[in-house]
């Protein structure tokens, strides 16, 4: 019987050691991917109810690369080199670079939405997969694009070049429920978040621009720009639902408070 035993428990040590050894290594880095303007009026364009009277506040560019085992996404690709004031200080293949990644090694390119702050640096990625909500995609390759969808950064992938995937819904990016986009529609018709699940760290939504700061996301606040506001209210509420669900760490990509609770490259968090 002890025999028995031991054969048993060292099968399942072993099957143990096993899965132990087929998680695949995550990382999650934020890189700046934009020059910040000086601080803006909040009410200006970031409250349709005018909840903020006199607040102002920098608001930041920020974009990620996640490790998978041997795969790399990018998550949202912020402004091209060709932004002017607002280009980054340094291309996003620069910024990789500090990571030995170099931009064809990245599989996936996931953008939370079609504004220009969010994928302007697609262009460095022309052999990755671009995972878009299909909401944006159908505004981005309709016939006449709505004001305020930026095409010309996509513009590989809307003639062709490029292998696209438009995100009906959530989409798990590598099939083990490790990286999820997340359907958050509002800002625009696609508009998605991301989480992301480390080992240590725990669960870590990055939010897109589902909010832009830290009280709107607080207050249900909403943004003047914005296409649907019973949409944005939703997909809040469904966030602070997801997040309240364990430990979990909201990353508000324009704000500066937020961002830096990960690090930033070529520091991971893990």
């Amino acid at each position: 019987m002890r025999i028995a035993t031991s054969v048993v428990a060292a099968a399942a040590f072993a099957f143990a050691g096993h899965a132990a050894a087929q998680a695949p290594e995550m990382s999650l880095t934020r890189f700046e991917c934009g020059t910040s303007r000086p601080a803006v009026e909040l009410n200006a364009r970031f409250s349709d109810t005018y909840a903020f009277p006199g607040k102002k506040l920098q608001l930041v560019f920020s974009c990620y690369l996640i490790k998978h085992g041997s795969d790399y996404m990018v998550w949202d690709t912020g402004f091209g080199p060709d932004a002017g004031e607002t280009a980054p200080k340094q291309t996003l293949p620069e910024q990789l670079a500090k990571l030995d990644v170099k931009p064809e090694q990245v599989r996936f390119v996931g953008v939370s939405h079609y504004h220009g702050d969010h994928i302007g640096g697609a262009r460095f990625f022309p052999s990755a997969t671009l995972l878009i909500g299909k909401g944006d995609w159908e505004v981005l390759t309709a016939a006449k694009p709505q004001e305020g969808a930026n095409v010309a950064p996509l513009k590989h992938w809307a003639s062709g070049g490029g292998k696209v995937e438009p995100v009906a819904l959530d989409k798990d990016v590598f099939g083990d429920g490790s990286v999820m986009m997340i359907y958050t529609p509002g800002h625009t018709p696609g508009h998605h978040s991301l989480l992301v699940k480390l080992p240590r760290t725990g669960a870590v939504i990055l939010t897109g621009d589902a909010a832009h700061f830290e009280e709107n996301y607080e207050t249900n606040g909403v943004p003047s720009f914005n296409f649907d506001r019973a949409q944005t209210l939703a997909s809040l509420d469904r966030i602070k639902r997801i997040a309240g669900n364990g430990k979990t760490t909201v990353v508000i990509q324009h704000d500066p408070r937020d961002v830096s609770k990960l690090p930033v490259a070529p520091e991971s968090a893990r």
